[in-house]
C-alpha cells in the first residue's frame, strides 16, 4: 500500500509526478536529514573517544559520580517509547486512529518522563558544582577581592563543609567519589562532554516530543491514515534515531568506569 492515494482527500503535491514519487522523495529527505544528525553526534563521539584515551582516569572517576540507575531507567523509558512509536505508525497505517493516538500520547509521556529524570540529574550536579565552564566551577562566594584565580572549585569548597554536604544530600560514598574526581588534573573535561552530549540529546527529545504532538493532533483529526502516513513515518524515524543515540550515550557516560 502506498503512502498517498489518488483520492480527493490525499492528492499528491503538484510538483511531484505521482503519489509514489512524493512518498519516495519524502523518505529520501528524512533519511538525508537523519544522516546529518548522525554526523553531528558522531563528531562528539569521536572527540569523546580521543579524550577518553588521553585521560582515562578522569573519565573513569567522572562516570562513577553519575547515577547509573537513573540512566538505566531513562534507557528503559526510551526503549518503551520506541515500541509505542512503532505501534502508532502501524495503527495509523491500519486506520485505527484512536489506538494510534493512545500510542502517540504514551510516547509523549515517555519523553516527558525522560526529561524529568534528567532534570533531577542536572540539578544535583549544579548543587555540587560538577558543571562545565571556568566560572561555574568556582565557588560563587569566592574572589570578591579580585583574586578569583586563587579560588578553589565549588566541589573542593563543598567537601570541606559537612553542613553544606548534608544540605545538598551528598552521601559519604559520593564524597569519596567526588574527592577522587578533583584529585585529577583536567577533571572538568568529563563533565563538559557529559553536559554537551546529554544536553544536545535532551534538545532532540524535546523537539521529537513536539513533532509527535503535531502528529497526535493530525491523527485525532484523521489527517493521516492508510492512504497517507508519510509524516508519521518521518517523525517515527527521527524518534528512533534519538533513542539510538541514547543507547550509545548510556554505556559511554554511565558505565565507562
Amino acid at each position: 500500500m502506498t503512502s498517498v492515494s489518488s483520492s480527493s482527500e490525499f492528492q499528491h503535491q503538484h510538483h511531484f509526478k505521482s503519489a509514489e514519487h512524493q512518498y519516495a522523495s519524502s523518505k529520501q529527505g528524512i533519511w538525508l536529514f537523519l544522516c546529518t544528525e548522525i554526523l553531528m553526534f558522531g563528531g562528539l563521539f569521536v572527540g569523546y573517544l580521543i579524550y577518553h584515551s588521553l585521560y582515562p582516569t578522569v573519565f573513569k572517576n567522572g562516570s562513577e559520580t553519575l547515577d547509573w540507575k537513573m540512566g538505566a531507567v531513562n534507557t528503559v523509558v526510551l526503549l518503551v517509547s520506541s515500541f509505542t512509536m512503532a505501534a502508532a505508525i502501524n495503527y495509523v497505517q491500519r486506520g485505527l486512529h484512536k489506538i494510534a493516538a493512545i500510542m502517540l500520547a504514551l510516547t509523549i509521556a515517555c519523553a516527558g518522563a525522560f526529561m524529568v529524570i534528567k532534570y533531577f540529574e542536572y540539578s544535583h550536579k549544579f548543587h555540587v558544582g560538577t558543571v562545565p565552564g571556568k566560572f561555574s566551577l568556582v565557588d560563587p562566594s569566592c574572589g570578591a577581592g579580585g583574586k578569583r584565580a586563587e579560588c578553589e572549585s565549588k566541589i573542593a569548597s563543598l567537601l570541606k563543609n559537612p553542613a553544606e554536604l548534608e544540605k545538598n544530600h551528598v552521601s559519604a560514598e559520593e564524597v569519596t567519589r567526588l574527592k577522587a574526581v578533583i584529585s585529577q588534573p583536567k577533571w572538568e573535561m568529563f563533565y563538559g562532554f557529559y553536559f554537551v552530549m546529554t544536553g544536545l540529546h535532551g534538545i532532540h527529545v524535546v523537539a521529537g516530543a513536539l513533532l509527535i504532538f503535531w502528529i497526535f493532533i493530525k491523527t485525532l483529526r484523521r489527517k493521516v491514515g492508510p492512504e497517507y502516513y508519510t509524516p508519521v513515518e518521518g517523525v517515527g524515524l527521527f524518534w528512533h534515531v534519538v533513542d539510538l543515540v541514547w543507547i550509545y550515550l548510556f554505556p559511554l557516560l554511565y558505565l565507562v568506569g
